[in-house]
């Protein structure tokens, strides 16, 4: 630093501040600055700003799943990375973040390790966390907020928590994909749905059932392609005249249509299939998924923008940002 300030011609605690992007630096001061620190190619001593500015320059992307949920059959790890989701909202945050140039640390939160992640947290290792947390029973979002770390939902919450959340409208998208299925002349409806312990399974489940009746043949699955497979021959198994299905994901609803093939059902001239997310799962299924389309990278830019707010502003009042969904139309409906 003392290099720095020989070269453009300042003190060590003007550089200590442009370095740190204090505001009230001249204009003609900082880019004197920013060229000596160019030229000479120094780089920041950050463990020692962080104990200045008790900032780490980092955020946490925790996918939690919490102790004591209903099992799946599929294990939490290898649903978290065959998920495109969440590629497309670590995605959509770095968009917003590294700009900023602010780290983003992915963290899973599995059942056993999920201590391990508090406590990670609890420490400051990072500045705020993203947070995919839709089971009803996770106690983390409650516990960082009665351990004041600035936390943004991927999710309305479960229950009442003052976070900060984004989310798309779950059951509006579910109707949507009845009324397609309707308007194609359907009449024989059914559902692969998601998990009932989570508010996303149970939102699209109830937007179906609105739309279609009560009634609905539904069968559940976790969200994960196998369990779309399985779950699409209990359906055909049980309700042999279904003619249109509406599965709550995309991998799930690649993982049907390929069964109702095995099965001589011929997608979609025997039974139509609407997805659910428009994500790379329904263009690699054959034929490519009508599915609902939600926003993610968009909305996860949205979770960031919220965390930098928070961050900026730690008495900001939480707020929700509500995305609406849309129909995407391809040939499997």
């Amino acid at each position: 630093m003392e290099e720095v300030a020989v070269a453009a011609g300042v003190s060590r605690a003007t550089v200590s501040r442009v370095i740190n992007a204090v505001p009230t630096v001249d204009p003609r001061i900082r880019a004197a600055v920013e060229r000596a620190i160019a030229e000479i190619g120094y780089v920041p001593n950050l463990a020692a700003r962080s104990l200045v500015t008790r900032r780490t320059d980092s955020v946490a992307l925790v996918i939690s799943e919490p102790p004591g949920h209903v099992a799946y059959e599929t294990p939490f790890l290898n649903r978290l990375f065959t998920d495109p989701y969440i590629g497309r909202v670590t995605a959509g945050a770095q968009e917003v973040l590294r700009p900023e140039g602010i780290h983003l640390v992915i963290i899973p939160a599995d059942p056993p390790g999920h201590h391990l992640v508090l406590r990670y947290l609890r420490q400051g290792h990072v500045d705020g966390v993203l947070l995919i947390s839709n089971h009803s029973a996770d106690p983390l979002p409650r516990q960082l907020y009665d351990l004041n770390v600035p936390a943004v939902l991927s999710a309305r919450p479960a229950q009442p928590v003052p976070h900060s959340y984004v989310d798309v409208d779950q059951q509006a998208g579910a109707r949507m994909a009845a009324e397609h299925l309707l308007a194609l002349g359907r009449r024989h409806l059914a559902t692969i749905c998601g998990p009932q312990d989570i508010p996303p399974g149970r939102e699209r489940l109830v937007g179906f059932r609105t739309a279609v009746g009560a009634a609905v043949p539904h069968v559940p699955g976790d969200f994960t392609r196998a369990s779309g497979e399985a779950a699409a021959r209990r359906l055909i198994e049980r309700y042999p005249e279904t003619d249109g299905i509406f599965v709550a994901n995309d991998l799930m609803a690649e993982g049907a249509v390929r069964v109702l093939a095995e099965l001589g059902r011929r997608v979609p001239q025997d039974v139509a299939v609407v997805g659910f997310d428009d994500s790379s799962a329904a263009l690699d299924a054959r034929p490519p998924l009508t599915t609902i389309h939600q926003p993610v990278e968009e909305m996860a830019g949205e979770m960031a923008q919220l965390l930098l707010a928070r961050l900026r502003d730690p008495r900001r009042t939480p707020r929700s940002v509500i995305f609406s969904p849309s129909l995407v139309v391809r040939q499997s409906a």
